[in-house]
């Protein structure tokens, strides 16, 4: 292997070993940031906050001249915002106010199933017998995590937390054909700005501002906010970018069932959250089901613009995969993989 090919390999690991850890984490930033602060206000403040100092930095220099924002490309980030960090993440944290960070993580592992439903329904291609069995599977997951062996979780917050996860996948497989900027960061920060203000917007129309009690604002809450805008929403994407851009598809999808597992442990060991039997059973069935759906594939291959997917195996991701050659041009057709939401 040359050196180059080399070092290249390792940033690549490091990066995906970085959303592994990073995303997994955030299911914990954000239960500890909705103690004290309203989910939609602390949602849209952690988007608003990450875009604009993301724009801040790649706006000045690849969001002018020909690779300026356009009205489609806007449109595409409210559309893609409102779906995957709006009902995506900002129903996630509605739900984590009444659901352990961990159980909640593995609701959200359910995403790359409903992404391959979502996207064969989108492309009217035959739904495999693989999706079949993981549908019927995470479903079964979800119902041992509600009502299995010493289950006590709360049902609504449950179906809140699925309900944002479907809307993550939709979100996710719409932003494969929409017309985008050709700079992945600009991307990233135009979805982010458009979320966080329709999330402020949703919490003033909730009376979120009414019961927010400035004085009572905890150090761990700030503390959480603060993971989340810097960690979750900007280090984790630019690590997500470049994994996406150099490693195989299956590859970066397996942190659709490693950020559960890193969910888990962090709540029990930071969050002193309870491991019943429903969750050890509840969640090895929704891993498998992810697993199913991953690895139960087409024959894996190098990610980059020259691997033309197969319509029926189109992979769903966050954000858009960065094309390194791609200059004031539109990207073209993006894959789509198994997801989660982005914390």
């Amino acid at each position: 292997m040359l050196p180059h090919m080399k070092k290249e390999r390792v940033l690549s690991w490091t990066a995906l070993v970085t959303v592994w850890i990073v995303w997994g984490s955030t299911y914990f930033g954000i239960s500890v940031a909705v103690e004290t602060i309203p989910p939609f206000l602390m949602a849209g403040v952690r988007f608003l906050l990450a875009g604009l100092l993301m724009f801040a930095v790649v706006g000045p220099r690849h969001a002018r001249g020909a690779q300026r924002l356009t009205w489609p490309h806007l449109r595409s980030a409210i559309v893609i915002g409102g779906l995957m960090l709006v009902g995506g993440n900002g129903l996630l944290s509605a739900g984590e106010q009444h659901l352990d960070s961990g159980l909640a993580a593995l609701v959200v592992a359910t995403v790359p199933v409903w992404m391959v439903l979502i996207n064969a329904l989108v492309t009217r291609t035959r739904i495999p017998a693989t999706l079949v069995a993981a549908l019927l599977l995470g479903t079964v997951g979800i119902g041992v995590l509600v009502g299995g062996p010493g289950g006590d979780a709360d049902t609504g917050a449950v179906v809140v937390v699925v309900i944002a996860s479907a809307l993550w996948a939709a979100g996710s497989v719409y932003a494969r054909s929409a017309p985008l900027p050709s700079h992945p960061m600009v991307v990233s920060a135009t979805q982010m700005i458009a979320a966080g203000l329709m999330l402020l917007l949703l919490g003033v129309l909730r009376g979120e501002p009414a019961r927010l009690r400035p004085a009572e604002v905890s150090a761990a809450s700030l503390a959480g906010l603060a993971w989340l805008v810097f960690a979750g929403s900007i280090v984790a994407f630019t690590a997500y970018m470049y994994a996406n851009s150099t490693l195989s598809n299956h590859t970066v999808a397996t942190y659709a069932y490693v950020n559960p597992v890193i969910a888990v442990i962090l709540g029990v060991v930071l969050g002193d959250e309870t491991v019943g039997a429903n969750v050890y059973f509840g969640g090895a069935i929704i891993v498998s089901a992810v697993v199913l759906i991953v690895t139960g594939r087409s024959p894996d291959r190098p990610a980059g613009p020259e691997a033309e997917p197969d319509p029926a195996d189109r992979r769903a991701v966050p954000e858009p995969r960065p094309d390194p050659g791609a200059r004031g041009r539109e990207p073209s057709a993006r894959p789509a993989a198994g997801d989660t939401r982005t914390p």
